[in-house]
């Protein structure tokens, strides 16, 4: 099975199928965490972000439903975040070194990695309720697919591709908001917010791969890679946050060298996800929804009347 909604099918049943099988990874995810936590939580926040990319698309044709499990689910992410941040941590200085290795060494990149490594093994040794947290957010996974089967979509093809091209209308009509936003103000959450639409956005193409205007694929990478330079960015922003606010594990002197370092890949970062942004974005979304409206409609209407002719 795979991650995109098959027009053919009725969308309840295809958007239960899909949320099902992203449920049931996100719970073996966390059963490995217990073994391995950076790998497992970090693997199972992004199919966290995905089944939440699934709701936020399907949002129009059931807002209890998806409004409920959206918190059910952001709530799971939130609860496993922490030790994430640990490696994140720790991938931006290696990011660093790798973008300014001749100033790798004065600003003491690999001494700080090391303290970065210690800290996080120091976390993880002092996570005794990681088990508990765990067993929590799998017995939510457990509820959220049980309420899979309340969830009520319309199926006639009219009404199926209005509820897909409102939802991902509301996605483009978010990123264009946190890019104008990001632009004018340029503050973290303003980036934070052009990166979770960007993401949400790439699920989008995903979910709706055979009925994307075409071509979907170029955009798609191009949307994949924006959402890898944003994340990277939302990681610079977490770095000097800490740093600023004298927070562990930057909780004795200010790495002042490292402060510049960090201020230019931001600068660099900042300019880099305007400009993709910026391609990807300002068009009218409403002109591409009215294609994937139309292209839903004579598919699945397509599907519904060879039904009737069997």
């Amino acid at each position: 099975m795979s991650f995109r909604i098959d027009p053919r099918l009725a969308l309840t049943g295809e958007v239960r199928r899909i949320a099902g099988e992203e449920i049931e990874k996100i719970a073996a995810h966390l059963n490995a965490a217990r073994d391995n936590p950076d790998k497992g939580l970090h693997r199972a926040r992004r199919r966290l972000k995905a089944l939440r990319a699934l709701l936020h698309l399907v949002w129009p044709g059931d807002e209890a439903f998806c409004r409920t499990e959206n918190d059910r689910y952001r709530a799971i992410s939130a609860s496993i975040a922490g030790p994430r941040q640990a490696t994140a941590l720790i991938e931006t200085i290696d990011r660093l070194a790798e973008d300014f290795a001749e100033n790798a060494a004065h600003a003491g990149l690999a001494t700080i990695r090391t303290m970065l490594v210690r800290h996080r093994a120091q976390a993880a040794h002092t996570e005794a309720g990681l088990d508990a947290l765990l067993d929590t957010a799998i017995a939510e996974c457990q509820a959220g697919f049980a309420a899979l089967q309340t969830l009520s979509l319309p199926d006639l093809p009219e009404n199926a591709a209005d509820v897909l091209a409102d939802g991902a209308l509301a996605t483009l009509r978010r990123a264009r908001k946190a890019l104008q936003q990001s632009r004018e103000r340029g503050a973290a959450d303003d980036f934070h917010d052009l990166r979770k639409a960007v993401k949400r956005h790439a699920a989008h193409l995903s979910l709706l791969r055979k009925l994307w205007p075409s071509p979907v694929k170029p955009r798609r990478e191009r949307v994949e890679a924006l959402g890898e330079s944003l994340g990277e960015l939302h990681d610079v922003f977490v770095m000097r946050a800490l740093i600023e606010a004298g927070e562990a594990p930057f909780d004795g002197p200010e790495p002042k060298h490292l402060v510049r370092l960090l201020k230019r890949a931001e600068k660099a970062l900042r300019k880099l996800c305007l400009a993709d942004a910026a391609e990807l974005f300002e068009d009218k979304p409403k002109r591409t929804v009215r294609r994937l409206a139309k292209k839903a409609r004579d598919d699945l209407g397509g599907t519904m009347a060879d039904t009737e002719a069997d």
